[in-house]
């Protein structure tokens, strides 16, 4: 097989000597990973490498056959496949048997170097009704076969409710610190407790969640977990759960079990398959017990783009080019939880280049960006925001992100340094792009300071995307039609009548259009919703802005000059994706209420 892939390589690329002799030390060295090797290594590209494997074995590859697919794993499992192979032998030969939507049987594989264990894999099926000699190899990526695995393994572990029934009466085992794996999915562990734990945060995980909840009250413990923005329950474990369940997770997160009585905080990281997991960990004492709340945070994925939100075209041509001012204070505000973190770093990200000196001082550090420095707020060491800022100015920074503008020292030196050439982000929790400057002036911000500096305010919210697969489509009634008219907010310029019918110019028949509403599937968890997209509302400071300001802070007043020069509204930019069938009219409501 050497020989053969040195000349098929040969003859596809340029393959030095240097190379040639690598390829066969690892060949040597290990023929179980040669193609993990090979690729980890840098010696050759896995898509290449697979392409001529593939060519010298004459198996097919996923991509011709699946397209890269391997979610087909979920047919398997009511065979009971997972009960009888162990995920270690998958895992350590890297293969997984799949189905296709024609009951074709494929077994994915790595490396075709040693078949025997995809012969094993073939002769237990025999049993589930699949004929072992009626199966195809095909090549895939290492880390396609990998997540195709902890999926099909996942989706059938025990559910949560079962492991509390299969736990012994009693709450008094003692929770040892015992080492977490690397991977929740290959902890084997027989005790019960942590079998909860781990699937806890894996259905957590899986569902997308931001926070799970372990909150106990008088008779039970209940767990819930929030899915975009919402709280849902998981499970109401018996009360004598509690405390293993709230020790094996401080155990967990390095914290003191002894102290139940003071606030505690703690950190943990754990692995899923291919993702990483950071979990921030908060416990406060409660009339029944400690309180735990954990806020995971998913490292592998990759950070959003503007253009990736949802904003719409004029609004992010808008941002773009506030992103790029030479000075000034570009503010984002909204709830905890409205994403105004993750817009600011996805501006910094647009912007980040190496003649551009980049710190920011948050808290805490969410998400590490490469050629950016980032600074976290410790007060036990008394670094605040306003300390930290101190020290940034010196740093000779083009572009400063303070987290959060909290005391009028930190929005004194935050202006100071944006009239001295500097261009600052900040947040703020108000709810709308007026309610800012009212809040500024609350905190002692003199009106001139705020017109010579802040050069625009966004408001941000989230909104849940209807599902794809369950929407519902129906005709609004009259108080749906009254609020998409514009309701009690007059419409500007026309914002929301963009949907206006071509030939009359008036705002489209409502009646015959049709909005959408959520239903529930197993594809949304029976939420009727996937994911979120931001809806924002800018307010840039223009001259007429700054005069309504030196007269006055009241946010109505500004709010009404500023829509007056084209601002659309939170609720008007929600209810232009009702229109377009991204969201519902209730979630619209839920979200932009005044």
């Amino acid at each position: 097989m050497l020989n053969r892939l040195l000349h098929a390589l040969s003859d596809r690329i340029d393959l030095p000597e240097e190379k040639r002799e690598k390829i066969r030390q690892l060949y040597h060295s290990d023929r179980v990973n040669f193609t993990e090797s090979l690729v980890t290594s840098g010696v050759l590209e896995e898509e290449t490498l697979l392409e001529i494997i593939g060519s010298i074995y004459s198996i097919p590859t996923t991509r011709r056959i699946f397209q890269g697919n391997l979610s087909l794993t979920n047919s398997l499992i009511e065979c009971g496949f997972t009960e009888n192979v162990s995920i270690h032998f998958l895992k350590k030969y890297c293969m997984v048997p799949v189905v296709r939507e024609d009951s074709s049987l494929f077994i994915a594989l790595n490396n075709p170097c040693d078949l025997s264990p995809a012969d094993d894999i073939a002769s237990l099926l025999n049993r589930f009704g699949f004929n072992p000699c009626e199966y195809e190899l095909v090549l895939a990526p290492r880390g396609e076969i990998m997540s195709a695995i902890n999926n099909l393994y996942h989706q059938t572990t025990e559910s949560a409710r079962q492991l509390v029934e299969n736990m012994e009466e009693n709450g008094t085992t003692i929770i040892k610190a015992i080492e977490e794996t690397s991977d929740l999915l290959d902890d084997t562990s027989d005790a019960p407790v942590i079998r909860l734990v781990n699937h806890m945060i894996s259905q957590s995980v899986k569902a997308n969640a931001s926070d799970i909840h372990v909150e106990p009250f008088q008779d039970t413990i209940k767990i819930r977990y929030r899915i975009d923005g919402i709280l849902y329950d998981l499970l109401e474990p018996p009360k004598w759960i509690q405390s293993a369940l709230i020790s094996r997770i401080k155990v967990m997160a390095d914290m003191n079990i002894a102290e139940k009585r003071t606030p505690q905080d703690g950190r943990l990281e754990v692995r899923m398959g291919q993702q990483k997991i950071d979990i921030r960990v908060s416990t406060v004492p409660t009339s029944f017990g400690e309180r735990l709340v954990m806020r995971l945070l998913n490292k592998s994925g990759t950070l959003l783009e503007l253009s990736q939100s949802g904003i719409s075209p004029a609004h992010l041509a808008v941002f773009n080019r506030l992103i790029t001012l030479n000075n000034g204070i570009v503010l984002v505000t909204g709830p905890t939880g409205s994403g105004k973190t993750t817009t600011l770093y996805a501006a910094l990200s647009t912007i980040n280049s190496p003649d551009k000196n980049i710190i920011t001082i948050e808290d805490p550090v969410e998400y590490n960006l490469k050629g950016i420095g980032q600074i976290q707020v410790n007060r036990k060491i008394d670094m605040t925001f306003a300390k930290g800022l101190r020290s940034i100015v010196r740093q000779d920074p083009d572009v400063i992100l303070v987290g959060e503008i909290r005391d009028l020292e930190t929005a004194e030196i935050a202006i100071q340094s944006a009239l001295t050439g500097h261009l600052v982000f900040s947040t703020l929790h108000t709810n709308d792009s007026p309610g800012a400057v009212t809040r500024l002036v609350d905190l002692g911000v003199e009106p001139y300071l705020i017109t010579s500096s802040v050069k625009a305010i966004a408001a941000q919210r989230l909104v849940r995307v209807l599902c794809p697969h369950c929407k519902s489509g129906y005709m609004p009634d009259e108080a749906e039609r009254f609020l998409i008219n514009g309701g009690d907010q007059t419409l500007c310029n026309g914002k929301i009548g963009a949907v206006a019918d071509s030939q009359s110019g008036d705002l489209l028949n409502l009646n015959k259009k049709e909005i959408f509403r959520p239903k529930g599937c197993s594809h949304c968890f029976g939420t009727g919703y996937t994911g979120r997209q931001a809806i924002f509302e800018i307010m840039e400071i223009d001259d007429v802005i700054k005069n309504i300001i030196l007269t006055t802070s009241d946010a109505n007043q500004i709010k009404k000059a500023a829509m007056g020069q084209g601002m659309s509204t939170l609720r008007q930019e929600g209810i232009s994706k009702v229109l377009e069938g991204i969201t519902s009219m209730e979630e619209v409501v839920r979200v932009t209420q005044d």
